[in-house]
């Protein structure tokens, strides 16, 4: 796995919450029942992501957490970055100290062209892009049971 899991569910938490844009505030236990995730794994994720500024949280009935940006302003590697940080995108797939263009591994002409893809994919994708691709039915966020959920969303967005 290239990410780490904490890294994965958090992605796939904040394009959740940028495919319920209509709402301020999502529940953690919604999220973690459509996205099948632990309730208190999940918690712990969004924290890290609230106290990084990406997402904020309110106490109470109609509490939750929600984005503390637009989605268009927030891509997956700010999410990467928070979470797994940025040493996937610097070190040597090795983990050969000091492996460079000057001083590279067997794999570095490799690793460094795949690294830099992934490092400027991540960059260019904002929530905002991938929830409406969500919405459309291009691509999907989860297996059951929020497949049926984000099926009536697609079918609601093409009525």
């Amino acid at each position: 796995m290239l990410f780490s899991k904490s890294c994965i569910y958090g992605i796939r938490a904040v394009i959740y919450l940028a495919v319920k844009k209509e709402r301020e505030y999502v529940s953690i236990k919604e999220m973690s029942k459509m996205l099948d995730i632990s309730f208190h794994f999940l918690t712990k994720v969004l924290q890290e992501l609230a106290a990084a500024g990406l997402v904020k949280s309110q106490k109470g009935a109609n509490g939750g957490v929600g984005l503390n940006r637009p989605a268009n302003a927030i891509t997956v590697y700010d999410i990467v970055a928070v979470l797994d940080g940025t040493a996937l995108f610097e070190e040597c797939i090795l983990g050969l100290p000091d492996c460079s263009d000057e001083n590279p591994c067997s794999l570095h002409k490799y690793w460094r062209d795949i690294k830099k893809n992934i490092e400027d994919s991540l960059k260019e994708e904002t929530l905002d892009s991938v929830a409406k691709q969500i919405v459309e039915g291009q691509i999907r966020l989860c297996d059951p049971p929020a497949k049926e959920w984000l099926k009536k969303l697609s079918q609601k967005k093409l009525d």
